[in-house]
C-alpha cells in the first residue's frame, strides 16, 4: 500500500512538472492570450457591475517603443540583463532597508514578475513564492531575455482592464505602443507599482515625481534592443 501511495505521488509530481514544462515551452513561441490575473480582475469587475472590460492586444517586442522598454528597466529591474532571474544584490539591499522602512520594499525582478503574471495568481504566500521561483528558473532557462521582456510588456496590468503596452498606449495616449515618447513611457512605468490606484493618463503628483526620476534613470541605461550578451 505504501509503495502504491509513493508511486502515485511520484506520478502526480511528474505530471505537474511535465504540464508546467509544456506551458513554458509553448509560451516561448506563442503569444500569451490570457493570464490568471486577467481572469481574476474580470470576475472582480463583474461582481461590482456589468461593465467588466479587458483590453489586451499582443504586439511583438520590435513594435513596442524602446522608450517603454528602457523605462520599465529603469523603474523595475535595472540589472535585468545581468542576473539570471534573481537579483541577489537588490534582495540584500531590500532586507537591510526593510529593517527601518514602514512599508517593506520588494526586490522582484522582471523575470519573477513575468513568472507570476503568466502562470500564477496575485495573492502572496510562501507557497506561491516557491512556485514563482520555480517558474522564474524555467523561463530563464528556456526563454531569451528579449522574450521575457516581450511577454512582460504584453501581459502586465497597466490600468483598469488594461493589459500590455499596446492597450495602454491606445487607451491612454491614443497611439500605438511603437509611438510612445520618453515622457509617456516614464508615466506608464511610474504607475506599475499599483496601476489600479495610479494612472498614466491622469497622473497624480506622485506619478509625476516618479516619472521624472525614471527619466533620469533612463539616461543611464543602454537600449535593450540588439544587445550583445
Amino acid at each position: 500500500m505504501l509503495k502504491k501511495i509513493y508511486r502515485g505521488i511520484l506520478w502526480i509530481i511528474g505530471g505537474l512538472f511535465a504540464f508546467s514544462l509544456f506551458w513554458v515551452l509553448l509560451y516561448k513561441f506563442v503569444p500569451v492570450p490570457v493570464t490568471p490575473l486577467m481572469i481574476i480582475r474580470y470576475v472582480e469587475q463583474k461582481k461590482k457591475d456589468d461593465k467588466a472590460v479587458r483590453f489586451h492586444d499582443w504586439v511583438p517586442l520590435h513594435k513596442i517603443s524602446v522608450n517603454l522598454q528602457i523605462a520599465v528597466l529603469a523603474s523595475e529591474d535595472q540589472r535585468f540583463f545581468e542576473h539570471r532571474g534573481f537579483d541577489l544584490e537588490q534582495i540584500q539591499k531590500a532586507r537591510a532597508e526593510n529593517k527601518t522602512r514602514r512599508r517593506p520594499r520588494g526586490a522582484s525582478t522582471i523575470s519573477q514578475q513575468t513568472a507570476k503574471n503568466v502562470f500564477l495568481w496575485p495573492r502572496s504566500s510562501w507557497f506561491r513564492k516557491g512556485l514563482e521561483a520555480y517558474f522564474t528558473f524555467l523561463i530563464e532557462l528556456f526563454w531569451s531575455k528579449e522574450r521575457i521582456l516581450e511577454v512582460y510588456l504584453n501581459s502586465i496590468e497597466m490600468g483598469k482592464g488594461i493589459y500590455g503596452a499596446e492597450a495602454v498606449a491606445r487607451h491612454h495616449f491614443n497611439r500605438p505602443a511603437s509611438g510612445l515618447t520618453r515622457y509617456q513611457a516614464s508615466l506608464i512605468a511610474a504607475t506599475l507599482p499599483n496601476p489600479l490606484r495610479f494612472s498614466s493618463r491622469n497622473p497624480s503628483a506622485y506619478v509625476l515625481r516618479r516619472s521624472q526620476e525614471i527619466l533620469r534613470q533612463m539616461d543611464l541605461i543602454a537600449s535593450p534592443v540588439h544587445r550583445d550578451r
